[in-house]
């Protein structure tokens, strides 16, 4: 069984000053660039930059309470909007002919989608300000080389940017870089990446990542699955590492950061989740994994490593020291070989049940938030692992978009329209229920004030109009 754990010789006190006093210097600025997934760091927090509450953005009940502007989204695509300057990044995948479709709230279905015909796989700009449309660029085109979830999409992954390059990785269809304009830099074939289970390709998800000037990209199909990094300059790889012992499957992005002089790369996995050294690819630790389907992105919040994934059964939440190497036990009663007297255990803590299968959970303040494709809400105290509450949101209200924490709030997107917010603390208290007039897939972004959301057709900006 897993069981909660604490530093066995330090107090809840020196944990409270130790955890939150270095988190809160490092981000309490205001928000205004959103570069990749999740934003600033990969933890999907925003502040400073009063984000109203409540609005309405259903076209069809008019007046747009709060609504700054809206753009229509061509064809299909659950990357979220990634902003730098005065520029809003999206990726979507257009077909030749008709309209593709989502399969709403389907609960359990494991089909592949019906597509057919030849696709363009596309990357949109637009103006922060207005919404216009200022570029579009066709990065390939043809038939799909795997096929996607019904409910997923060709384009599930956001880019990411990094001074004048714009990185989008379409899983089969290549990696590509652009500058800022729209030219292209270079392109990179990954072959064919059919991340499926069943026998069924569920599609490809996994945002890359930069850092120091190179791009990571996860490539974790069943027959052979891989992590590769690049050099953001050219595309060349600098190194790559057969997961083939540790991972059957993945959805999620790379979590990339530096602790004690060394840049760490976590990426999750099952049967293990897996930290490599960013410089060399050598492996550093890995922790078995828990649910056989891992999706959420791991992310750094009061100095430790948060992790979670769900399926077949097991939805454990582990949180983990940077410092941890080699294997991490969490099933037996005995020491690794890491631990000693004089250095604590890896595991800050850990539940068996309580994790999130799609949505990247959020830190907000003390608390720890997960949604699930369900509706339903969790809330641990981020700090001790202690369970707060578990609240349905709603009706359809699956929660597949990852979670963030706005001015101290917890934004919830949703998969029925609805876009809930709930105030942070150990109850639960929701304080807005706003309405957006489509399903929302892709997880929201927020710059400059601005909260940005992708529906299944459009990008609306949320701020305050008076």
């Amino acid at each position: 069984m897993i069981r909660s754990k604490l530093f066995p010789s330090t107090s809840l006190l020196t944990l409270l000053f130790v955890a939150v006093g270095p988190s809160v210097a490092a981000y309490s600025q205001s928000t205004t660039d959103w570069p990749s997934f999740r934003g600033p760091g990969g933890r999907g927090v925003a502040d400073g930059g009063d984000v109203p509450i409540q609005w309405n953005a259903d076209s069809e009940d008019g007046p747009n309470e709060g609504v700054l502007w809206e753009a229509e989204v061509p064809g299909l695509g659950h990357s979220s909007p990634v902003i730098v300057g005065e520029r809003i990044f999206l990726l979507t995948a257009v077909p030749d002919e008709g309209e593709t479709e989502l399969n709403i709230a389907a609960g359990g279905n494991i089909d592949a989608a019906e597509d057919s015909g030849s696709y363009s796989w596309i990357i949109l700009c637009y103006d922060k300000s207005t919404g216009e449309e200022l570029w579009r660029k066709t990065a390939h085109h043809g038939e799909p080389k795997a096929t996607r979830h019904s409910k997923a999409t060709h384009a599930n992954s956001s880019v990411c940017v990094d001074g004048d390059r714009v990185v989008a990785c379409f899983g089969s269809e290549g990696v590509y870089c652009y500058d800022l304009d729209g030219t292209l830099i270079w392109e990179r074939d990954l072959g064919v990446i059919d991340v499926s289970k069943y026998g069924i390709g569920w599609g490809y998800a996994s945002s890359p990542a930069i850092h120091g000037g190179r791009v990571a990209v996860i490539g974790d199909d069943p027959d052979h699955p891989f992590v590769t990094v690049l050099q953001l300059s050219d595309g060349e790889e600098v190194w790559r590492s057969d997961r083939s012992e540790v991972c059957e499957r993945s959805w999620g992005s790379p979590f990339i950061f530096e602790a004690d002089g060394v840049t760490q790369m976590v990426v999750n996995g099952f049967p293990w989740i897996v930290s490599y050294d960013f410089e060399t690819g050598e492996e550093l630790w890995r922790l078995e994994g828990g649910g056989d389907n891992p999706i959420p992105t791991p992310f750094m919040a009061n100095g430790w490593i948060y992790i979670t994934n769900a399926h077949g059964g097991k939805a454990p939440i582990y949180v983990l020291r940077p410092e941890a190497r080699g294997t991490i036990l969490i099933d037996s009663d005995e020491e690794s070989e890491e631990e000693s007297d004089d250095e604590p255990n890896p595991l800050v803590w850990s539940v068996e049940r309580g994790g999130s299968y799609m949505s990247t959970p959020v830190v907000s303040g003390d608390y720890l938030y997960l949604g699930n494709s369900n509706g339903v809400v969790r809330c641990f105290h981020a700090i001790t692992g202690e369970k707060m509450f578990e609240k349905r949101l709603g009706k359809e209200a699956g929660v597949i978009a990852s979670l963030l924490s706005v001015d101290g709030n917890v934004v919830c997107a949703s998969e029925n329209g609805t876009v809930y917010v709930l105030m942070s603390g150990p109850e639960y208290e929701s304080l807005a229920e706003n309405s957006m007039g489509e399903p929302c897939f892709a997880t929201p972004a927020v710059a400059g004030g601005v909260l940005f959301i992708r529906t299944t057709k459009r990008l609306v900006a949320i701020g305050n109009t008076e």
